[in-house]
């Protein structure tokens, strides 16, 4: 295997197990407490964004597996994205992996836009309402992250 995709896997490992620690963070009270945490305190938003990213270079290592160069470092993510869907649709990848790279894409472009359009609102709400409502998103982004992360190192080997 190549030494760029082996360090790409490895950062898309490594954004996963933020995420997880994260996560772990937001719930386990134990947990928290040992980095003297105040009570309530959640990274939802994080372990959105870190999936994502998990899988972005994933996907990354993935398309330089196969000899795709990216053509620049700025606008890398549409890149990887638009290159990755273009196996998709020539069948060289599976529709599903496709879904979850682009539903967690999504996800966290969204975090991105509300970070800097809500700025100022967020003093009108609690910190721990704001990330609450993002538990579920954040739980069911960790799962997809550890589904593709499995399927693309699968199809590397």
């Amino acid at each position: 295997m190549d030494s760029e995709v082996s360090i790409l896997l490895n950062r898309a490992e490594n954004e996963l197990l933020l995420a997880r620690s994260l996560d772990r963070l937001s719930w386990d009270d134990r947990e928290a407490s040992a980095f003297q945490l105040p009570k309530g305190t959640t990274f939802y938003s994080g372990v959105i964004s870190h999936c994502y990213y998990a899988i972005f270079y994933c996907a990354k290592a993935y398309l330089l597996s196969k000899g795709i160069k990216l053509k620049s470092k700025q606008g890398q993510h549409q890149q990887v994205y638009f290159e990755f869907k273009k196996l998709v649709r020539e069948g060289i990848i599976e529709k599903e992996i496709l879904r979850i790279y682009e539903e967690l894409k999504i996800k966290a472009e969204s975090l991105l836009e509300i970070l800097s359009t809500e700025k100022e609102k967020r003093k009108t709400f609690t910190y721990e309402t704001i990330s609450q409502a993002n538990k579920q998103p954040a739980e069911d982004s960790i799962k997809n992250a550890i589904s593709f992360i499995s399927h693309i190192r699968r199809m590397i080997s």
